[in-house]
């Protein structure tokens, strides 16, 4: 594909959980002494969505925010597309579901899932500007939505603390005067399909199976040193191929908005830009790894912080279970 491809971002929404749950909870599930949690992984709160907060539910708070910035009346847009780590249900989707709480479910505006798990939001913001460049849409709402509290295992802190609830949603249309994303790429490295897994909600782990297996199947399951190492292999050589295509240096990049994997994974983030390691957005700690809500999230926080200004270049940047890489360049 040749970049750069004509698109704007018209408005960003965000969903919180009512509950922000503060890391001395933790501490006391733990076992540990009070500021334990936030010394280990560097986690002071995160949201909790109780069980009426919906991934769809979530989603769509998301989206109407996301429209009302943008301007844009009802269904005054071509695709939804869904971007969450792990869906509210197999099938539909979750597209159809938020597609219906926003009002939407006679409008016949085509709504569809993408999956890569953390990487889902950025590979939806990519197959979108391929639709745009292609002319089959102008408009979209891209949204992505992530309960991981429901599969946390608290045998294991070193998962169990470090992930948060939340969603997040853009509205994005072609553009002609500027706005585009610079370059786009992506690798999978299946090597490691192991160091992250949640192996119930499909065909693998099924009901004759029984009960005990489909609870256990339900917890996610993650090797943090074995994540990190195998996607900290792969992220600078990424970051060189999407500057290439971009026609950049890291240097010319204003803002660093990181997938929220981990304090240690910021850190290594921040050591990698070595110059102004401040361009790199961190809400980590008062969001934790919020599954593929991350990433938006993060840009939500930067575009509300006044980072993403008209000009400016911004480099997105995630891993994902699989292991996957991404990054892409925008030009706000």
């Amino acid at each position: 594909m040749t970049f750069p491809i004509g698109m704007r971002i018209a408005g960003f929404g965000r969903y919180r959980p009512k509950t922000a749950q503060p890391s001395t909870v933790l501490d006391a599930r733990f076992g540990q002494p009070e500021g334990w949690t936030e010394a280990r992984f560097g986690i002071a709160s995160r949201g909790i969505a109780d069980r009426e907060e919906t991934t769809s539910f979530m989603a769509a708070g998301a989206c109407r925010e996301a429209l009302t910035q943008a301007g844009w009346g009802e269904g005054e847009f071509d695709l939804l597309v869904g971007a969450c780590g792990v869906m509210e249900q197999p099938i539909p989707g979750t597209a159809p579901l938020v597609q219906y709480r926003l009002g939407l479910a006679k409008s016949g505006i085509t709504a569809f899932d993408i999956n890569m798990t953390c990487l889902s939001f950025l590979q939806a913001l990519d197959t979108v500007s391929l639709y745009i460049a292609a002319g089959r849409c102008r408009r979209a709402v891209i949204f992505a939505s992530d309960i991981a509290s429901a599969g946390l295992d608290y045998s294991h802190p070193e998962i169990s603390a470090i992930f948060g609830d939340g969603a997040a949603a853009v509205c994005v249309e072609a553009a002609s005067d500027g706005p585009a994303i610079l370059g786009s790429a992506f690798a999978t490295y299946s090597a490691g399909k192991d160091t992250a897994v949640l192996r119930a909600g499909g065909t693998g782990v099924r009901i004759d199976d029984g009960i005990d297996a489909l609870r256990a199947a339900a917890m996610f399951q993650m090797d943090p040193f074995a994540v990190f190492k195998a996607a900290g292999r792969h992220v600078p050589a990424m970051v060189d191929r999407v500057l290439a295509q971009a026609g950049l240096t890291l240097n010319d990049i204003n803002t660093i908005v990181c997938h929220q994997a981990s304090q240690p994974g910021l850190e290594y983030i921040r050591h990698l830009v070595k110059d102004r390691p401040e361009r790199v957005v961190d809400i980590f700690a008062d969001h934790g790894n919020q599954i593929a809500a991350s990433l938006p999230s993060a840009l939500y926080v930067a575009h509300r912080e006044g980072r993403l200004t008209p000009g400016s270049t911004a480099l997105l940047l995630g891993t994902s279970a699989g292991v996957s890489i991404g990054a892409m360049v925008l030009r706000l």
